[in-house]
C-alpha cells in the first residue's frame, strides 16, 4: 500500500505542477511523510498519524508546523477523493496562519536618499550598478532574483522592453519600460562596457569585478545604504529591504489608478501579469497593504454614495 501512496504522490505532484506550482518543498516533505508511514506500517492516512508526523521536529516554530500540516492536508484531500478511507485533517489542528507582515513602503524621498548613498560606495562601477538596480526595482516591481538574473540581451532599448526569463516557476514575461528608464539603463551599459570591453559575464548588471551579482552581497550593501540613509524599521515586521521596493511599486500603481478615477478591479489583472504573480490573490493583497490605499477606496465609496451610485 505504501508503494501505492508513492504512486499517488507522483500523480498528485504532476497534477499540481500542471497548474503552475513548483512544489519542491512539498515533494520533499511528502516523501518524508510517506517514509514515516512505511516505518510504522501504516497503509492509510489518518488524522492522528498526520498530527503526529507534523509535530515531529523538535523546537519547530508555529509557522513551520502550520506549513507541514498544510502540505499533508493537501495530499490527504487528494487521496480522499480517490479512496474515502483516507482521512483529511480538519482545519484548526495547528494554529491559524498569521497574516502577512505589513510591508515597508518607500517614499520618493526615501528612494532619493538610497540613491545618494549608493553614489558614495567605493568604486564607480559599484555605485552605478547598485543605483541602477535600485532604480529598476523601484520602477518595475521585479523580484530581486529576476533583476540579478537579467542578461544584457534581455534588455531591448529599441522597443523599450525587458524580458524576464528567471521568474517564479520558470515563467517568462515582457516588461515595457518608461523612456527615462531606457535612457538610464543605456547609460549604465555604456559605463559597464567601457570598464569591461571583454565581458566576464553575460549579466546586465555586474559586480565591481565584472561578474553576475550575488543576492546575499547586494542585500548586505542595501542594508548598509538604508541605515546610512536614516531608514529605520517601523515595527518588528516592517523593515526596509530590497523586496519592499516591489511592494512600493505595486501600491503606488494602485494609488495612481484610484486617483485617476479608473476601474481598479478591471486593471488588477494587468498588474498581476506585470508583477508575475501566479495567483491573482497575491495582487489583491496590496489593496489592504497600505493605509493610503484604504483611504482612496473609502474616498471613492463616499463619492459614489453622494451620487447615489449603488453599483
Amino acid at each position: 500500500m505504501t508503494a501505492e501512496l508513492r504512486h499517488r504522490l507522483a500523480d498528485y505532484l504532476a497534477l499540481r505542477r500542471g497548474l503552475g506550482y513548483a512544489l519542491a518543498r512539498d515533494e520533499k516533505l511528502l516523501v518524508q511523510f510517506i517514509g514515516w508511514l512505511e516505518q510504522h506500517d501504516r497503509h492509510m492516512v489518518t488524522v492522528d498519524d498526520a498530527v503526529t508526523w507534523v509535530r515531529l521536529p523538535d523546537m519547530a516554530g508555529p509557522s513551520w508546523l502550520r506549513m507541514r500540516m498544510q502540505v499533508v492536508r493537501g495530499f490527504a484531500g487528494y487521496l480522499h477523493t480517490l479512496d474515502p478511507a483516507h482521512e483529511v485533517p480538519p482545519p484548526g489542528l495547528v494554529p491559524a496562519r498569521v497574516g502577512r507582515a505589513v510591508s515597508y513602503l518607500y517614499s520618493d524621498t526615501d528612494i532619493a536618499a538610497l540613491m545618494a548613498e549608493a553614489a558614495a560606495l567605493k568604486s564607480a562601477m559599484r555605485q552605478a550598478t547598485i543605483a541602477t538596480l535600485i532604480g529598476l526595482l523601484a520602477v518595475t516591481g521585479m523580484r530581486m532574483g529576476e533583476v540579478i538574473g537579467l542578461d544584457d540581451t534581455d534588455f531591448d532599448p529599441e522597443h523599450g522592453l525587458l524580458t524576464v526569463r528567471h521568474a517564479k516557476l520558470g515563467k517568462h514575461r515582457l516588461l515595457p519600460l518608461h523612456p527615462s528608464t531606457v535612457t538610464a539603463v543605456n547609460g549604465y551599459r555604456v559605463m559597464r562596457d567601457e570598464a569591461f570591453p571583454h565581458p566576464v559575464s553575460a549579466a546586465l548588471l555586474i559586480s565591481a569585478t565584472g561578474t553576475r551579482l550575488l543576492n546575499y552581497n547586494v542585500g548586505q550593501t542595501f542594508a548598509k545604504l538604508a541605515r546610512n540613509a536614516g531608514l529605520r524599521p517601523r515595527s518588528p515586521g516592517c523593515r526596509p529591504c530590497l523586496h519592499a521596493l516591489r511592494h512600493t511599486f505595486a501600491v503606488n500603481t494602485l494609488l495612481d489608478w484610484y486617483r485617476d478615477g479608473g476601474d481598479v478591479a478591471a486593471r488588477l489583472p494587468m498588474l498581476s501579469t506585470y508583477l508575475g504573480h501566479v495567483a491573482p490573490a497575491n495582487t489583491y493583497w496590496y489593496l489592504e497593504a497600505a493605509p493610503e490605499l484604504l483611504a482612496e477606496a473609502a474616498h471613492r465609496l463616499e463619492h459614489r454614495a453622494e451620487r447615489g451610485d449603488r453599483r
